[in-house]
């Protein structure tokens, strides 16, 4: 018996650390985010901040995550799963973004190693009018459903190049608008 209980409080004691780090980082986003440019809409922020971390909270449900990122591609490979690899989380993640109508903040597909068997995906978010090299990384596949998030140049992992018809699809340019990035 006290051992249960005992297991039930660490239990709650992991969730709410979890939380607490999921708090951070959702303000710390949306700071980044008001930094990008004098014109970015606080709002907006807060709101693109929260949206992207609930969404790969629940994306790691969605896709039966266990273990990390690289053990998710392999189940995919051996088919014991359907979704997980990096372009699903993007396209997911952008979709729920894209919803949200941003006005002030700007939507990118970035790629690193293209066509290769390290090929990544992630979203990338710019002020408007700003150059994709000057944005924040929203990456969930990394820490498999943790949000990772980041400047652009500052990634020490992936040297980052948009996809222009990816990000025409996040952007709804009338020739992108019905196409859904496929994943390979």
């Amino acid at each position: 018996m006290i051992r249960r209980i005992f297991l039930v409080f660490a239990l709650l004691l992991l969730v709410d650390a979890a939380a607490a780090r999921d708090e951070r980082s959702i303000k710390d986003l949306r700071n980044a985010l008001v930094a990008l440019a004098p014109d970015v809409d606080p709002g907006e922020t807060e709101l693109t901040s929260v949206t992207a971390h609930t969404t790969a909270r629940s994306l790691k449900g969605k896709y039966h995550v266990v273990l990390n990122p690289e053990f998710q591609c392999f189940l995919i490979n051996i088919g014991l799963r359907q979704c997980g690899y990096c372009g699903h989380w993007t396209r997911d993640i952008g979709e729920a973004l894209k919803e949200l109508k941003l006005k002030t903040l700007v939507l990118h597909w970035g790629v690193a190693d293209e066509g290769t068997t390290g090929e990544s995906n992630c979203v990338v978010i710019t002020a408007r009018n700003q150059p994709f090299q000057e944005g924040i990384i929203i990456d969930g596949w990394r820490r498999a459903g943790r949000l990772y998030w980041g400047k652009v140049t500052k990634d020490d992992e992936y040297k980052w190049k948009e996809a222009a018809l990816h990000t025409a699809w996040l952007q709804d340019y009338r020739h992108a608008y019905e196409v859904r990035p496929t994943v390979r």
